[in-house]
């Protein structure tokens, strides 16, 4: 199996071995880095293990999860040790081909079983992101079809491989279209530095070899036009801080953390240019969910007439949920409110609410950058549009039959209206 990612820092037990993130220099020829010199977020090391990058521990440290099953796939998605829609469409893919793998000498009744649990476990794992369903039913059809020819075993675990594969591929070179099409679409600063700002991680820890949001920007230094960063914090879980921030360093991208709440008063001030965020579901009419947060930027940016980009490829597009409002969000542990990194803030008993994302309604958008370009309102003919070129362009893909999941490839595969 080829590499995807990170150079590999892990032992054989449940965790791998740490790292100063700092000092975590990879090596190239093992395919450790983004061609644009950001981090990825997993590879495989033998055709049974993949390693994927412990988010949680950066930006102090750098460790690798070993992923050895289906059910260890799950659980670092569950966990948010690997987070970012794209980056857990595309690890559940490859768990799922474990999966196969590990069940590819079983008989057929107990190896169907064996799979379906897998494929459970991965699309359970967290409900808002459209690219995990979706990449799941796609690995789902490749199985279903194989075993529809009366393949082997080892046949089967191949064509399951095979699509997980596909799917680590069309994800980075799609990414690589968007940013190229966000480019453009940034503001015209002249000489002037441009200042962006940014909401949770939208880069290649969250996307594979290129990010969306985050994509823009590496596009916009690797074009060598003068760029600055906005780095919201995110709180609570502080992707930006700990994540965004940690990448902009390694890349050399000049930047600047800030407080959530300190937004408003950067855009009074006129020090943004543009905001770039990322997307975990898409609905028909445009509205976006994305990291809690993000629909309060919009508005700010609405009331300043700062533009407002929504960055997200056709695969975070789900054209069967027609608004915002059928967009189910998923709510986290109150801990994760209460404590930062294991210190309690809030006296003990105080109550939480913990969304995880947040929806901005489709009219606060200024444009949605896909790899197909950059959509305007209306949104939803562009955004219906947009699917049907990518399909065109890639070629359709076939939805399972019921497995016994939640199957969701008919409302978030591209071109499926």
């Amino acid at each position: 199996m080829g590499g995807t990612g990170a150079r590999t820092r892990a032992t054989s037990g449940s965790r791998g071995t740490s790292v100063p993130a700092s000092k975590a220099v990879p090596d190239p020829a093992a395919g450790t880095e983004a061609p644009t010199g950001f981090r990825t977020p997993f590879r495989f090391d033998a055709d049974d293990v993949l390693f994927v990058i412990d988010q949680r521990e950066l930006p102090d440290v750098l460790v690798e999860i070993p992923v050895r099953h289906a059910h260890d796939g799950a659980r670092v998605i569950r966990d948010m040790a690997v987070r970012g829609a794209p980056a857990i469409g595309q690890v559940a893919a490859l768990s799922l081909a474990i999966g196969g793998w590990l069940a590819r000498n079983a008989p057929p009744r107990s190896r169907d079983a064996i799979i379906k649990a897998a494929a459970k476990s991965l699309a359970g794992a967290r409900p808002t992101a459209v690219n995990l369903g979706w990449a799941v039913d796609r690995v789902m059809a490749a199985y279903q079809a194989a075993e529809a020819a009366d393949a082997t075993g080892v046949e089967i675990a191949a064509a399951m491989r095979a699509e997980a594969d596909r799917i680590v591929f069309e994800a980075n070179d799609d990414h690589g279209r968007l940013a190229e099409h966000g480019l453009h679409a940034l503001p015209d600063t002249g000489p002037r530095e441009l200042n962006v700002l940014t909401h949770c991680n939208t880069g290649p820890l969250a996307c594979g070899q290129f990010g969306t949001a985050l994509g823009v920007v590496q596009a916009a230094h690797h074009a060598e036009r003068p760029i600055h960063v906005w780095v919201d914090e995110t709180r609570p879980y502080l992707q930006g801080a700990r994540l965004t921030a940690w990448e902009l360093a390694q890349a050399g991208v000049r930047h600047t953390l800030i407080p959530d709440v300190a937004a408003g008063s950067l855009m009074a001030a006129g020090k943004v240019d543009a905001i770039l965020v990322g997307a975990d579901r898409v609905a028909a009419n445009g509205d976006t969910a994305n990291k809690v947060g993000t629909y309060p930027l919009a508005v700010l940016a609405a009331r300043h007439g700062v533009p407002f980009y929504v960055c997200a490829p056709i695969s975070s597009v789900d054209l069967q949920t027609p608004d915002g409002a059928a967009i189910t969000i998923e709510e986290r542990a109150a801990r994760e409110v209460t404590e930062v990194r294991g210190r309690k803030i809030a006296p003990p008993g105080t109550a939480v609410w913990n969304p995880a994302f947040d929806v901005t309604p489709a009219e606060l958008i200024s444009g949605i950058v896909t790899e197909e370009g950059v959509l305007r309102a209306p949104f939803g003919p562009a955004l219906a549009a947009a699917a049907a070129a990518r399909e065109a362009r890639r070629g359709p893909v076939p939805s399972p039959v019921d497995w016994g999941g939640p199957v969701v490839s008919a409302a978030a595969e591209p071109g499926r209206a």
